[in-house]
């Protein structure tokens, strides 16, 4: 019998160990039509693997070195690409980053160009890839303040895309800049007003995301060389922010390149990733739920120790957990220093190293994004690369019998993108979840859609949608391998749908001439209206499971409220007539 099972075990093991094998990237970038460089610009520049037209087909972008237009490939809806060239405007700049974005919420993607040296470029998208330069209508700075990455994100939860812009310059002159949105096509800058340092610190990048889970968007600074540290921007909700990184064990400071977010342990906080130099390694910081974060690089063997620059979080082979590549700008010829490296998840909050295609992957590389190229569920992955080399554009080849799921969402009350949102799917009773971001990582933008790989299952059990207004989309019993669009509203949560374990938080009527109900499932302990700016105007302390509100004094418009539970704090959006 003991024979008998040590056979088992050594069978399983090879069967698992096979599985993970069959994981093959191979460079398809010419073959697919993708034929373009960054030129030889230092630092590389940056790529988007978005969907720029809205056809549900990944296109790519890449910036490009001073004199060269950036480029754009339209994917031809069967994974070949065809090169298109916009009449754009200020069009050789020296690029450092792409990021599309809906920030006027007209249904149509927008462009912005970051330049360190020649000033950024916002274009509004009029349709028919015709584009208009209003960097200045926009209110956005017309001279070069030096900017490597943007960021787009809501702060105030008004539906309209706020921007972040990360600045390095060696003269430590030009500050980190934020752009409230003022939902008429332009941005005002509250930089100083919401507590953003007034100094240089060598800001490559950052991300919005929520790490406390506490519905409003907090943002992530990275910072580079080693007597900078880190900023953990905490949202106030009242449109300022608290620089918590010392407080949440995130202010390390190092030669800092990328901040990469993803929940790679499926418990619902999601995690940072952020690349260095070999002194020190890379450092993986795990969300332990409660504010604070564990540093786990040695835990989950992912300090790698290279030259590393852009890192993504992908479910490589759709087995239900998140795996991650990382891009170096080394040519492989130091044996000890990687030119690039690819982690498979073991399940068990480790990483493993195993071969998994990349051959010729010795590129001087930093920048890279996902997407996907013939829309079969399985992530591909587009590098930058320096030295007048092409891009790399790694096809996920490998022969796979997992299943997945795609989901694309569309804001109502929120802004158009989804950005901001929290997707939960259960599949057997396992967890997944993604966050929706715009302009992540070293100076890259991922696709907007969010893969799920969901191994042997055929059925999802329900998808979870919490967007930043507070609305919350619930759908069950969802097929494999379908691409979904989740329109916020379209499947509210209903009392039919909510489980045991999810709280739920309930306003009505809602839009509402005088007075609104809160009623929960739980005890109420507190909670806070808040105007479209994000100002606390009224709190209270029901202690009950019930509550009415007479909002005949305040006049029309759009508040926010704030429920305060012992686990998770829920926002609602409501208008007042």
């Amino acid at each position: 019998m003991e024979s008998k099972g040590l056979l088992c075990f050594f069978l399983f093991m090879c069967l698992t160990y096979n599985l993970k094998a069959q994981i093959n990237f191979e460079n398809q970038a010419t073959a697919l039509g993708v034929v373009m460089s960054a030129g030889d610009l230092e630092y590389g520049s940056g790529v988007s693997f978005i969907d720029f037209n809205n056809d549900g087909w990944d296109d790519i972008s890449l910036a490009t070195e001073s004199g060269s237009q950036s480029e754009f490939f339209l994917n031809n809806q069967d994974g070949t690409f065809t090169r298109q060239n916009f009449a754009l405007t200020s069009n050789n700049v020296q690029g450092r980053q792409i990021v599309w974005a809906d920030y006027d919420n007209d249904g149509d993607k927008d462009l912005m160009v970051v330049s360190n040296t020649d000033g950024n470029h916002l274009y509004n998208n009029n349709g028919a890839f015709m584009f208009t330069e209003v960097t200045a209508l926009a209110g956005l700075p017309t001279t070069n303040i030096e900017t490597w990455g943007a960021s787009f994100g809501d702060i105030n939860n008004d539906g309209f895309l706020d921007l972040f812009l990360s600045n390095r310059d060696d003269n430590f002159v030009q500050p980190n800049r934020l752009f409230l949105n003022n939902q008429d096509g332009t941005f005002s800058d509250i930089s100083i007003a919401a507590g953003i340092h007034t100094s240089s610190h060598l800001s490559f990048c950052s991300a919005f995301f929520d790490y406390d889970n506490d519905g409003w968007q907090d943002i992530y600074v990275i910072n580079d060389k080693n007597f900078n540290e880190n900023f953990l921007y905490h949202n106030n909700g009242d449109n300022t922010f608290t620089n918590v990184a010392a407080a949440a064990g995130v202010n390390v400071a190092i030669d800092a390149m990328t901040a990469t977010i993803g929940d790679y342990n499926n418990d619902g906080w999601f995690d940072i990733y952020i690349t260095n130099t070999p002194i020190g390694g890379n450092v993986f910081y795990k969300n332990n739920g409660d504010g604070t974060f564990t540093d786990v690089t040695t835990v989950t063997g992912t300090a790698l120790n290279s030259f590393a620059w852009g890192s993504v979080f992908l479910d490589a082979d759709n087995d239900m957990d998140l795996d991650m590549y990382v891009s170096c700008s080394m040519d492989g010829s130091i044996p000890s220093l990687a030119s690039a490296q690819f982690y498979t998840n073991n399940a068990d909050e480790t990483f493993s190293t195993p071969s998994a295609g990349f051959l010729g992957d010795t590129g001087i590389s930093h920048s890279n994004a996902i997407g996907d190229v013939d829309n079969d569920g399985y992530p591909e992955i587009l590098v930058s690369n320096s030295n007048n080399e092409n891009v790399f554009l790694w096809k996920n080849v490998a022969t796979q019998t997992n299943n997945w799921l795609k989901v694309n969402l569309q804001g109502v009350l929120s802004n158009k993108d989804g950005i901001g949102s929290k997707i939960e799917i259960s599949v057997n009773g396992n967890k997944q979840y993604r966050y929706t971001l715009c302009g992540e990582g070293y100076i890259s933008q991922n696709s907007n859609t969010e893969f799920f790989g969901l191994g042997s299952n055929t059925v999802v059990e329900y998808i979870k949608v919490t967007w930043l207004s507070g609305q919350v989309d619930y759908l069950e019993n969802v097929s494999a391998n379908n691409t979904l669009t989740i329109v916020e509203g379209s499947n509210p949560l209903s009392t039919e749908s909510v489980q045991e374990n999810i709280q739920q938080v309930l306003v009505f009527p809602n839009p509402t001439l005088e007075e609104i109900t809160i009623k929960s499932n739980t005890v109420i302990i507190r909670f806070s209206l808040y105007d479209s700016f994000g100002k606390e105007i009224f709190k209270a302390q029901p202690n009950s499971k019930t509550y009415s509100l007479n909002l005949e004094e305040f006049s029309s418009g759009i508040y926010y409220i704030k429920v305060y539970h012992d686990e998770n704090d829920i926002v609602r959006k409501i208008v007042k007539m």
